[in-house]
């Protein structure tokens, strides 16, 4: 009984002390554990990927998505009116004829700015719907043009023929080749004029096409049966520009001093010529001329169709008109000097017949503004017959120049008139340097 006793107090013992190990086993595995949960940052690489423990989601401040400003509201961008149809006014415009315009009613409106066209001169024929055709001279310098042999053009070049199918609005040379044939390749000079078929100027008559044109200041005429195809050249005697010695001339055609170029620069005496016009009525053909120098004078020349240019004759009223006022004074510039602007020449007529009247647009030079140069000073003038006659006296209208005051541009005073329905329009330079189309309307 006593050995049992004795046993117990020692089995108590062991039994604590199994207790106690237990527990200090359990705090340890908790501690470590806990420990892990804890500081898991603490741990390398190898540790962290070996402990298969997602990381908790970082905490992000929600950022404040903007408010979008309010749209502007649209602006009111104003419709353009639509292009208007050949014959009819632009919105808003009426037209207007030339004899309203000699009147004071009527004014040019630029309508179209650039039409492509160069600038110097052209004849600009309506061939129905939205064609147009445009007879002007160039050169393989200007717009690369070759005689119908091949050989490129030397300025100032040849007559060439440029389309618009737009309404006149814009043109182009479809076809860079002269128009004319020449009889034999090569060309010459001399015989097809082919350095300078310049200044050309078209009328149609019963289908029949005239074409008259500038060669050394000699006028030549071309017939065609469709304005392609071209005969050859025939010269209208009395035409050209030469000195006394070889040949005299009346008054008119005499070439005076002018003030401001050199008396060396001055070597000819008498013209009867330069860029010619061309109008057909009644069976008669009418060639306008410039006749003489500082002053100058428009002339004439007429024959009947189906002449031969050689029996051509000079007009009975000649001149038609002159320049009245003299060169003015020689450091009058600009606007002041517009009552002279046709005082060097008077040419390049272009003729309409309107109402009872006839009305022409022509070429004004008034010459240098400076002896050292050549002619700076352009205008466009405008003339109408006085009587129901085209060879009878004609007045020029009391605000010339038109379009542009002096010292004007280069081509201005080479314009075409071209009456399509109740329009006038007026193809020439604009104060831009382009040459546009103007339309006349009512003011």
């Amino acid at each position: 009984m006593q050995s049992e006793f004795q046993a117990k107090p020692k089995y108590r013992r062991t039994l604590k002390l199994v207790w106690f190990l237990s527990f200090c086993l359990l705090f340890w595995i908790t501690g470590c554990t806990t420990d892990l949960f804890l500081q898991t940052d603490s741990l390398s690489p190898l540790d962290s990927q070996s402990i298969a423990l997602k990381p908790p989601t970082p905490f992000v401040t929600p950022s404040t998505t903007p408010i979008p400003s309010a749209t502007p509201p649209p602006t009111n961008t104003p419709i353009p009116p639509p292009t208007p149809v050949l014959g009819q006014p632009p919105f808003g415009y009426q037209l207007a004829t030339l004899d309203e315009y000699w009147d004071g009613q009527a004014e040019w409106l630029l309508e179209v700015a650039d039409t492509g066209l160069p600038i110097g001169e052209s004849e600009t024929i309506h061939m129905g719907d939205n064609e147009l055709w445009s007879y002007l001279h160039a050169s393989f310098q200007s717009a690369g043009v070759v005689d119908q042999c091949g050989t490129p053009v030397p300025f100032p070049g040849c007559t060439t023929l440029w389309q618009s199918h737009d309404g006149g609005h814009t043109f182009a040379l479809e076809n860079p080749v002269c128009l004319f044939s020449c009889q034999t390749c090569p060309c010459t000079n001399d015989r097809d004029h082919i350095e300078q078929q310049q200044y050309p100027r078209v009328f149609i008559q019963d289908g029949m096409w005239f074409l008259v044109y500038e060669n050394g200041a000699l006028t030549y005429m071309r017939t065609s049966g469709n304005g392609l195809q071209w005969s050859n050249a025939q010269h209208i005697p009395g035409t050209g520009i030469w000195p006394l010695d070889y040949a005299h001339c009346n008054n008119l055609k005499r070439i005076g001093l002018h003030p401001n170029i050199l008396p060396e620069n001055q070597v000819y005496d008498c013209l009867a010529g330069a860029p010619p016009g061309i109008f057909i009525e009644d069976n008669r053909i009418y060639v306008f001329v410039a006749l003489g120098q500082s002053p100058s004078h428009m002339g004439c020349f007429m024959g009947e169709l189906g002449w031969e240019t050689a029996v051509f004759q000079e007009c009975n009223t000649q001149p038609l008109f002159s320049n009245t006022t003299g060169y003015g004074p020689v450091d009058q510039t600009g606007f002041a000097a517009n009552p002279h602007f046709d005082f060097r020449f008077i040419s390049s007529a272009d003729v309409v017949h309107v109402g009872d009247r006839y009305y022409m647009t022509y070429e004004g030079v008034r010459g240098p503004d400076n002896p050292a140069v050549g002619d700076t000073q352009f205008g466009l003038g405008i003339a109408r017959s006085t009587t129901t006659q085209i060879d009878s006296p004609w007045e020029t209208y009391s605000g010339n120049p038109i379009i542009m005051d002096l010292p004007g541009d280069v081509g201005v005073g080479h314009a075409d008139l071209v009456l399509i329905g109740d329009a006038t329009y007026l193809y020439t330079t604009t104060p831009e340097g382009t040459r546009g189309r103007y339309l006349l309307i009512h003011k």
